[in-house]
């Protein structure tokens, strides 16, 4: 038979070590704070592109490393606009602390459909987020959206008037753009207007995805344009080598929103520094997970933009790009 005041004892001394270890275990979790997490869906691999390393740089420019400073949930949309709300959505119920969202148009729609508390930050926005009713104003957007604009509206019409510039005799030019992923509503008030003053007729060819494109470089070879412009939609950033050897094969020269398409063998580019934007973008996230309200944040816009020229292109297509455009150019690739 066990002596009570033992049992007694020995109950103590348990209840005691539990408490304690409890008492620990509190200690523990409240020194050791909660890893934020940052949400992104991309159309692609996200660490395929120089917008990751970007982005990943800029947080480091503020102290912060990804996995000892915050989790980065990436998603892959592998180039289907209708999945970036279902990837949006589970972002959002993970939850995560910030969304960073690439643009405007599909990918901004899901984040805003995924949230209307988390904050969003757009990196290279290419609408006009005012006129569109997203934000109140560029200074002080109210809601939850902030981030960065590259003027994408604005540029449609200076990269018109590059391309006939550099092809003083075209007259004819079509317009390859995905609806499905934004309506450019302003893209195209611009370029209308700028086509107009220029004497140039625009051609409508559409695509929604990668699936597309050869059918709607086969329908513009039909029409007999005489060059191509593009949107600023993300589809011709990732996919910037099949726009490129498809505008080749159909010997047609074009003018694009992103250099990565010159890059790997367009024609021309003209347009923000991307990567920079991206770079930028993580000043926003940062200030977010310090605590700053994203409805008083100004969207800003790029400084610098560049021209690129691919001159091995041009040669190939046998152009000859005037004096006073190369003069222009940024950058020329041999």
């Amino acid at each position: 038979m066990h002596d009570r005041r033992s049992l007694g004892c020995s109950t103590l001394l348990y209840v005691g070590f539990c408490a304690f270890a409890l008492a620990a275990l509190v200690a523990t979790a409240q020194q050791t704070p909660r890893v934020p997490r940052i949400g992104f869906v991309a159309n692609a691999p996200w660490r395929s592109f120089s917008t990751h390393e970007a982005f990943l740089a800029g947080m480091r420019d503020h102290g912060y490393v990804e996995g000892r400073d915050y989790i980065m949930e990436a998603r892959n949309a592998e180039g289907k606009a209708e999945r970036f709300t279902d990837l949006s959505v589970e972002l959002a119920r993970l939850p995560v602390d910030v969304l960073l969202v690439s643009v405007c148009g599909a990918p901004l729609n899901a984040a805003r459909q995924a949230t209307q508390t988390i904050p969003i930050i757009v990196a290279t926005c290419n609408d006009d987020l005012v006129e569109s009713g997203i934000v109140k104003s560029m200074k002080r957007p109210g809601g939850n959206i902030t981030g960065l604009s590259k003027l994408s509206p604005e540029l449609a019409s200076k990269r018109l008037s590059l391309l006939k510039q550099a092809l003083p005799s075209i007259s004819n030019v079509a317009v390859l753009w995905n609806p499905g992923y934004s309506d450019f509503k302003a893209d195209w008030r611009e370029l209308k207007a700028a086509a107009q003053r220029m004497g140039i007729t625009l051609h409508s060819f559409e695509f929604r995805g990668i699936d597309d494109l050869a059918a709607a470089f086969d329908a513009m070879r039909r029409e007999h344009v005489e060059a191509m412009i593009t949107f600023s939609d993300v589809l011709s950033f990732v996919y910037a080598r099949q726009f490129a050897e498809l505008a080749a094969t159909a010997r047609l020269p074009a003018m694009y929103a992103f250099r990565e398409v010159p890059d790997a063998g367009g024609l021309m580019s003209y347009g923000p520094d991307i990567p920079d934007m991206f770079r930028h973008s993580a000043d926003y996230v940062v200030r977010i997970l310090k605590g700053a309200n994203t409805a008083d944040m100004a969207i800003e816009q790029p400084t610098k933009f560049e021209l690129v020229i691919n001159l091995k292109t041009a040669r190939t297509l046998s152009i000859t790009i005037p004096r006073n455009v190369l003069l222009q150019a940024d950058e020329r690739i041999e």
